[in-house]
């Protein structure tokens, strides 16, 4: 299988990987940092700001088309299966739910950014709403769903993810700081 051709990419950093299963819908629109990691299945259809140190993993998918946007800041992590909807139709009734019917006809389209601040860390199957914004050092647990915008350095669990204990974190503060961040 061939490599993905990073070339297409508006801007790539340093040690940056991305699997050649890797869909990145809109590589023009994406910048990636240095010492990233973008695993098999990993499918992007919006725009993206992604930091450094940065993992991908398997089977994460992003959509909300190219007026949506995720921004992931450095040293975070995203695992496996999980789902990130920057951008979505409303489901109103004001018009057809699909991409493939003329923008004419369609129902409301919310497109929105999804920010994941520093040191964020997101578990298994996790689903993330439209407009979300994770704040710093937060993590959430596998399979929970995220509608609302996260406090900084707090664990999250459940459907919806609802906070559940303060993480700790002065070590990982000061190790980004040693690695220069």
């Amino acid at each position: 299988m061939t490599e993905f051709d990073k070339s297409k990419l508006k801007k790539i950093g340093e040690d940056v990987f991305i699997a050649p299963t890797a869909v990145i819908r809109r590589p023009h629109l994406v910048t990636i940092g240095n010492h990233v990691a973008i695993d098999h299945g990993v499918y992007i259809t919006t725009q993206a700001e992604i930091g450094s140190y940065i993992h991908l993993s398997p089977y994460i998918t992003v959509i909300g088309g190219e007026h949506s946007k995720i921004i992931l800041e450095n040293f975070v992590t995203i695992a496996a299966g999980t789902r990130i909807i920057a951008g979505s139709d409303a489901f109103l009734g004001e018009g057809f739910t699909s991409v493939t019917v003329p923008e004419k006809y369609r129902d409301d389209v919310k497109f929105t950014t999804i920010t994941f601040e520093k040191f964020v860390g997101i578990g298994t199957n996790v689903v993330v709403m439209p407009g979300v914004k994770l704040a710093q050092g937060s993590v959430i647990g596998a399979n929970s769903l995220v509608t609302k915008d996260t406090e900084p350095w707090t664990i999250y669990v459940g459907s919806p993810a609802k906070a559940v204990k303060i993480r700790p974190h002065e070590k990982m503060i000061a190790y980004a700081k040693e690695l220069g961040y």
